[in-house]
């Protein structure tokens, strides 16, 4: 059973997300195992909400989000209380979470992030975008850091960023495939300064102004990656190298959203294997480099997590 579940969660992983996959074969065994775990559970859950496979196709006619939702919560409750589960991804993440002691209360944060779109949230400002993204990734980056043992305060508030990063970065390259499923998680304020009404987000003629408005994204994720950047040096090498090239290889998803200005969305933008061969590189360089710096406090202007405590340093 326990072979199987990893090899459920490589398969969903090596589908579902090819970037992150790459910078995860540079994990120790143990670490690679416990993170493909934890992400088939964060993939399931995406999953059962948009009633989707992988992150593709349509919702089957009939579908219910908000009973897949409340099943979700039940399953998770469930896993918590060692209950036994049928559910591979669910069987991994039982696994996961009592092996490295992941708080339910982040497990219930990740499925409030879910929530918001079954709500249909209204994000007016940046601030309610960044909301969004702690559910949907600031917090996976807390329970991923968990796994590699962080328990600084401090190192965690730079592994949520690193999530946060990740999660805009995501936003930009697929505004236009949201918009086709009646999702929007730009700032509606941004949009209207831009002057592109909310319902016509998805339409060709509006990508010029669109594009510009991806850039502002991308560029409000960089003191996210910088911050990020910081917490590596306090992760085991080789989880500081396979982070240190996830961050290089989402990172430049979004300088080509922005290279490719209004033509991002004509296909989707992502790396070539040569480039993220290169930011392999660039990783390891950059996880011993970081044992040689300075570390700067986290910068105060940046949006925090919620009941994070201020932290000095890491």
């Amino acid at each position: 059973m326990s072979e199987a579940l990893f090899e459920h969660a490589a398969n969903t992983i090596q589908a579902g997300s090819k970037s992150f996959a790459a910078a995860a074969r540079l994990f120790a065994p143990a670490t690679r195992r416990s993170v493909l775990m934890l992400y088939a559970w964060c993939r399931h859950c995406d999953d059962a909400v948009d009633g989707q496979a992988l992150g593709f196709g349509a919702a089957p006619a009939g579908h219910a989000p908000e009973r897949a939702l409340a099943a979700l919560r039940e399953q998770t409750r469930r896993a918590y209380a060692g209950e036994p589960m049928r559910d591979p991804a669910f069987a991994a993440f039982q696994e996961v979470a009592l092996r490295h002691g992941i708080a339910p209360r982040h497990a219930d944060d990740h499925l409030a992030g879910f929530a918001m779109d079954v709500g249909q949230a209204h994000y007016e400002t940046i601030e309610d975008t960044l909301r969004y993204c702690y559910h949907v990734a600031g917090v996976v980056g807390l329970m991923m850091a968990g796994i590699m043992g962080v328990k600084d305060e401090a190192v965690l508030d730079r592994a949520c960023d690193l999530g946060l990063a990740f999660q805009l970065t995501n936003i930009a390259r697929d505004i236009v495939d949201d918009a086709r499923i009646g999702r929007c998680y730009l700032p509606a304020a941004w949009l209207r300064e831009a002057g592109i009404p909310l319902a016509e987000v998805a339409l060709p003629r509006h990508h010029a102004a669109l594009a510009r408005v991806a850039g502002r994204l991308v560029a409000h994720a960089e003191p996210y990656y910088a911050s990020a950047a910081v917490g590596i040096a306090a992760l085991p090498l080789r989880s500081a190298w396979a982070i240190a090239t996830a961050r290089y290889v989402y990172r430049q998803i979004g300088i080509e959203v922005m290279r490719r200005g209004a033509r991002a969305w004509d296909g989707r933008a992502g790396t070539s294997r040569v480039m993220k061969l290169w930011l392999l590189v660039k990783g390891g360089i950059a996880a011993l480099g970081s044992r040689l710096r300075a570390r700067p406090a986290r910068p105060a202007g940046l949006w925090r997590r919620p009941a994070a405590a201020p932290a000095a340093g890491a």
